[in-house]
């Protein structure tokens, strides 16, 4: 899988207004910027996430996601 594919993955399922990907084309790392992670725990956003890619993490398509996901005000607050 391509960081494209991954991404594209991701924003159809959760609307994004940033996101990042790197990797190797199994390991990932994302920074995933969403209003749906308002009043949500790390978990929760997480499970959002992991919720977009269905079954590749379990038939091993996307072998490892690392992520760090931010509210837009999270995310301004981080740019300071």
């Amino acid at each position: 899988m391509t960081a494209d594919e991954l991404r594209s993955l991701i924003t159809a399922g959760l609307p994004c207004e940033h996101i990042t990907m790197e990797g190797d084309g199994r390991h990932w790392f994302a920074t995933i910027v969403s209003s749906s992670f308002e009043g949500k725990r790390l978990i929760q956003r997480h499970q959002l996430v992991y919720a977009t890619l269905g079954d590749r993490m379990k038939t091993d398509e996307v072998h490892a996601l690392s992520m760090k996901t931010f509210t837009p005000a999270e995310w301004a607050a981080a740019q300071d």
